[in-house]
C-alpha cells in the first residue's frame, strides 16, 4: 500500500556518517528494516541534518550532530576523506517538481566550505558552484559565504519559501518514555521536540478536537484509558491519565494516574500520537523503532495508526522487529532493507524473490524477516560515489 501523498519522493547521499552512498527512493508509509548497528539511525541522521540546517547556521548544525568529523565518512586510511553531500527530489503543492542539492567539503581546523549548492523549483532555480551563482530570480543577488548554505536565506521569496518549509519541517522522533513521564517545563507546544520532552505543552496547546480524537485513538490501543490531560505543578507539567471500567454493580468506575506511573508502553504511544497530532505538523515524520516497549498486541494497532496518517502526512519507520512488520498491506514496496558491510551501510529495495513472496502473500514481512528472508540483491556492488550525480535535473 502507497499513499498518495508523498512530497518527498526521493533522498541521496554521499559519504554522510556510515553511508558511503546512498540512493533511496522514498515511499509513504516506508520501513527502513535492519539489525542492530547496521545504520537505519544514519539515514535518520541525514533527514535531521537536512532540516536543521533550514532554520539554524550550518557551524550550529554541525555542533549539534557532533562536529564535521563525526558527520562525514570516513575511511580506514590515513587519506582525506572526499565531500559528503545530500539530495532530496521533491514534488511541492500545485504538482512543483524540483530537487535541492549541497555538497560540502571538511577543510583543516575542523572548518567547511560549502562547493556546491543546486535548487530547482518548477521554473525556479540557482545553482552556486564554488563563488559563482546562476539565479532565475530578477532583481536578487544574495551574497554567497562560503560556509553557509543559500536557500535558507532565499526562503523569504515566493518561489523557494515552499522549499524551505518541506524541508525545514522533516521531523524525526526517538522518544524516551523516562522524559515524557518527568515533569516538564512549559513551552508554546507548538512542535513536538524529537525525544517528546515537551509533550505535555503539545498537548495543552492543541484544539479540544484534536485532544478528544487523541485519547480516542489511545483508547483503542490501551485498554481502560478514556482520558489525557495535561496538569500544572507549579511552574511544571505533566499528564493525567484517566482510566475507566464497569465496576461489579454496574456502575462505572474511574481511576486517575499521572504519567510517572503509566508504562513506558504508553508513554511512547502517547507520544507517537502526539508527533501526529501536533498542531504544526511535519511536512515528515521518522519514527525511530516505534515499537521499542510496546507490547506484541498492540502493534497491529499501532501500524493501523501509521497507515491512517500516512493518508495526509508522510511516514518513515526504522525497525528491526518482524511483529512490527506483521500485517498483510506491507508490501515490498514499502520496505527498505539496511545492512552494513565492511564499514559501510547500504540501503536497498527487497530482494526480488523476497518481492515476489510478498506480492504472491505467500508470506507477510514479519514472516520473512524471522525467516531471514528479508534481504537485498547486489550487496556488495561497488558505485564509486564521485560517479553519484548531485545536481543534474531530474531524469
Amino acid at each position: 500500500m502507497i499513499s498518495s501523498f508523498q512530497p518527498i519522493r526521493r533522498i541521496r547521499l554521499k559519504r554522510f556518517r556510515s553511508l558511503l552512498w546512498a540512493d533511496v527512493e522514498l515511499t509513504n508509509p516506508l520501513f527502513i528494516v535492519g539489525k542492530n548497528g547496521a545504520g537505519k539511525s544514519n539515514f535518520l541522521k541525514a533527514l535531521e541534518f537536512l532540516a536543521s540546517s533550514m532554520s539554524l547556521p550550518l557551524e550550529s548544525v554541525f555542533q549539534l550532530h557532533g562536529g564535521i568529523e563525526t558527520v562525514r565518512y570516513r575511511t580506514g586510511s590515513r587519506s582525506r576523506p572526499g565531500n559528503f553531500g545530500i539530495r532530496v527530489d521533491f514534488t511541492l503543492p500545485g504538482d512543483i517538481e524540483g530537487f535541492y542539492a549541497f555538497e560540502i567539503v571538511a577543510m583543516s581546523g575542523f572548518q567547511f566550505k560549502v562547493v556546491r549548492e543546486r535548487c530547482v523549483a518548477g521554473s525556479a532555480n540557482f545553482d552556486r558552484d564554488g563563488e559563482q551563482l546562476k539565479i532565475t530570480l530578477g532583481g536578487i543577488t544574495p551574497r554567497v559565504i562560503d560556509d553557509a548554505l543559500l536557500l535558507p536565506l532565499l526562503g523569504g521569496t515566493k518561489e523557494f519559501e515552499p522549499v524551505v518549509e518541506l524541508l525545514g519541517g522533516i521531523q524525526v522522533f526517538s522518544l524516551e518514555p523516562r522524559l515524557i513521564q518527568e515533569l516538564q517545563k512549559p513551552d508554546a507546544g507548538l512542535s513536538l521536540k524529537g525525544d517528546g520532552s515537551n509533550l505535555a505543552s503539545v498537548l495543552k496547546s492543541l484544539p479540544d478536537a484534536s485532544l478528544e480524537r487523541l485519547c480516542k485513538l489511545l483508547g483503542s490501543v490501551v485498554p481502560g484509558v478514556t482520558k489525557v490531560s495535561p496538569v500544572k505543578h507549579g511552574k511544571s507539567l505533566t499528564l493525567k491519565f484517566t482510566q475507566t471500567w464497569q465496576g461489579e454493580d454496574g456502575g462505572e468506575k474511574e481511576i486517575s494516574h499521572e504519567a510517572f506511573a503509566m508504562s513506558d508502553g504508553t508513554m511512547r504511544l502517547v507520544g507517537i500520537l502526539g508527533a501526529f497530532l501536533q498542531s504544526a505538523r511535519p511536512s515528515v515524520i521518522a519514527l525511530e523503532e516505534p515499537e521499542s516497549t510496546i507490547h506484541p498486541e498492540a502493534l497491529s494497532a499501532l501500524l493501523d495508526l501509521i497507515r491512517g496518517f500516512s493518508r495526509d502526512s508522510q511516514v518513515i519507520v526504522t525497525t528491526h522487529s518482524p511483529d512490527l512488520l506483521d500485517c498483510k498491506w506491507i508490501g515490498p514496496e514499502n520496505i527498505r532493507v539496511v545492512t552494513w558491510s565492511e564499514g559501510v551501510t547500504h540501503i536497498k529495495e527487497l530482494s526480488k524473490a523476497g518481492a515476489e513472496t510478498l506480492r504472491q502473500h505467500l508470506m507477510g514481512a514479519g514472516e520473512l524477516m524471522r525467516s531471514e528472508g528479508l534481504r537485498s540483491d547486489d550487496l556488495f556492488d561497488e558505485i564509486n560515489p564521485e560517479q553519484m550525480d548531485f545536481f543534474s535535473k531530474i531524469s
